[in-house]
């Protein structure tokens, strides 16, 4: 049975594509170039830093000029964190059931720490949240299980009772590497790869009301269905 439930941030617990997408369009700004339509490279919003530059700029991570890019995007989204980021349709309230049923939850981002506590916290969770690890938390991120087991330790639960919710594929590697039930959040950001059936996870849901149905689902001996 569920006594937990982790979160990925970007594309799963929050809509972040509107910060992200200011953050390269300010950098296209400042090189004279017009800004990219946000549909463009949201579906790169969970890849961070390194997702949005190859995809507003079209070069690769190995270009002379990425690391450079790389920082100046950091120091850019420093400064607009969640000016326009919310949570998605749906979140409060399955927030707010976890919170009745008591039932912890906590965030696992790959997003650097010092940027995914000030988010959480904007999005007034900050005092609710049991934990929040992001990818410079422990030595390996995702799809390492490093960031989950982390995570389950610091709330006193075991991994097999720990659902961990995520919107990339490295999500699911990861959940499975730490022995995790795991559920896909098929309303987030999903990439350009290999669509989330095939990414083996144990549901895919189309809203924070799936995941719920999910859990509900699971106190069900032998049940797994999710709407």
């Amino acid at each position: 049975m569920i006594q937990a439930v982790l979160f990925d941030l970007d594309g799963t617990l929050a809509d972040t594509a509107p910060d992200m997408t200011r953050t390269v369009n300010e950098m296209r700004t400042r090189r004279g170039l017009a800004p990219v339509a946000a549909e463009r490279v949201r579906p790169h919003v969970s890849k961070g830093a390194r997702g949005m530059i190859v995809a507003a700029f079209e070069l690769s991570i190995d270009h002379p000029d990425y690391p450079a890019m790389r920082e100046e995007f950091l120091e850019i989204y420093a400064q607009n964190l969640c000016v326009d980021s919310c949570l998605f349709p749906g979140m409060v309230e399955l927030l707010e059931g976890l919170e009745r049923d008591a039932i912890a939850w906590g965030v696992v981002t790959n997003k650097f720490e010092r940027f995914a506590r000030p988010i959480v916290a904007s999005l007034g969770l900050g005092e609710r949240v049991a934990v929040v690890v992001g990818g410079d938390t422990c030595p390996r991120a995702k799809p390492f299980p490093d960031p989950l087991l982390f995570a389950a330790s610091a709330m006193g639960v075991a991994p097999e009772q720990t659902l961990y919710v995520g919107d990339d594929e490295r999500d699911v590697q990861a959940a499975r590497a730490a022995g995790m039930p795991v559920v896909v959040a098929g309303y987030g950001y999903l990439g350009d790869g290999p669509p989330p059936a095939l990414w083996g996870a144990d549901a895919v849901v189309d809203s924070p009301a799936g995941i719920a149905a999910w859990i509900r689902a699971d106190a069900a001996p032998r049940a797994r269905v999710a709407r």
